[in-house]
């Protein structure tokens, strides 16, 4: 969920139009559709959260199947019948850890922990506001807002959680800036983004760094206003984006090195989405500003080992001519294929997009609303219960 003006527009136009949850809807059943197969190397397909509009409880579950081509809307409601809601209000983010497959589902104030094999409900872990997730050492960290969905000067900071994997309980928390967003773990150290993107223009600059050892914030680092994405390449580096003001302040692209924990190079692009994979970072850039009402958008690739910006698109013109709100992004770490998702209106299922490492599209489906965020299953597993 991305917040400030999307959030806000998206929230009047749910009160306005759709009046309240859609608590007495019958459960989506699952839909199939089949797709050209996949070769099965270490990756055997991959699942696909969809956000869902907010305060209508349509985040769902997709998933796709390489062997068999097999695409599947809503396993979540397909495999949770009792779930008379459905996955929640939101879906933030999603990740893999062993057995387990985790869903970030932010306005409805959880973390849903399913079987990775048949999205099987394994708990529900309360956490308010939550928005990330990320994995080490047998343990789950869960940024988190700590607040109600508002704007306000006096919103409280944020928290990061530790889960332990095993049992699913929260051990641990621990304070960090207001409004944390995305995390990545290097050696020791766990990097989170703050935006404040609650109290504009009063914005957050700092990544929060935490000692994954005592489990105490140590430091922060001055980046820069509403920082977002959070991603760390393959030596350690850490690639921040900046949201800016949606005025007059432009979106920025940082990178950290961790050695130092000191700002060592600046792009001046726009990043919504990006992935790392290999020694390439994968970029959307879809800036909006308040005073053109315009949007720029943009498909970015950088050589994360010499840190140059290259002047292709990752995508071919054919594709991007097609999309009109370039959302979720994902490369197969061994095809090196790309999917990438369109959220569309916002309000209508979005598409998934395939597109080989070639610029030739492979294939195009229907998904849920607002597709966004993706997990990889793959038969190399971490050893956790």
């Amino acid at each position: 969920m991305k917040t400030n003006f999307k959030f806000w527009l998206l929230l009047a136009f749910a009160a306005i139009v759709f009046q309240g949850c859609q608590e007495e809807d019958p459960i989506i059943p699952e839909e199939i559709v089949v797709l050209p197969p996949e070769t099965v190397t270490t990756v055997e397909g991959f699942y696909l959260l969809n956000e869902g509009n907010m305060n209508m409880n349509k985040a769902s579950l997709d998933y796709y199947d390489y062997a068999s081509g097999v695409y599947k809307r809503n396993v979540y409601g397909q495999a949770n019948p009792e779930a008379t809601l459905g996955l929640g209000d939101v879906g933030n983010d999603i990740a893999i850890y062993g057995s387990k497959l985790y869903s970030v589902i932010n306005n409805s104030n959880k973390v849903e922990v399913m079987d990775v094999v048949t999205a099987k409900r394994l708990k529900v872990i309360d956490v308010k506001n939550c928005r990330y997730v990320t994995f080490a050492n047998g343990k789950a960290y869960v940024s988190a807002y700590d607040g109600e969905v508002q704007l306000g000067e006096n919103s409280p900071n944020g928290f990061v959680a530790e889960i332990d994997t095993t049992s699913l309980a929260i051990t641990k928390t621990v304070k960090v800036g207001r409004q944390p967003e995305e995390m990545a773990i290097v050696g020791t150290k766990l990097y989170v983004a703050n935006s404040g993107g609650y109290s504009p223009p009063d914005y957050e600059k700092t990544v929060s760094v935490i000692d994954l050892k005592t489990f105490t914030k140590i430091k922060d680092i001055e980046v820069a206003i509403n920082l977002h994405r959070l991603e760390a390449d393959e030596d350690g580096d850490l690639y921040v984006s900046s949201r800016g003001d949606y005025y007059d302040i432009r979106p920025k692209l940082f990178v950290i090195d961790t050695k130092t924990d000191n700002i060592k190079k600046t792009f001046d692009i726009t990043c919504s989405n990006l992935t790392i994979v290999g020694d390439k970072a994968y970029i959307i850039g879809s800036e909006f500003n308040y005073k053109t009402f315009d949007w720029i958008i943009n498909y970015s690739m950088i050589n994360v080992k010499t840190e140059t910006l290259l002047s292709e698109s990752f995508l071919p013109k054919t594709v991007t001519d097609e999309i009109k709100t370039p959302y979720g992004v994902a490369v197969d770490p061994i095809s090196l294929n790309v999917y990438i998702t369109d959220a569309g209106d916002y309000v209508s299922p979005g598409k998934l997009y395939c597109v080989d490492k070639n610029g030739n599209t492979k294939f195009i489906v229907t998904t849920g609303d607002i597709p966004a965020h993706f997990a990889f299953k793959t038969k190399k597993t971490i050893i956790n219960p």
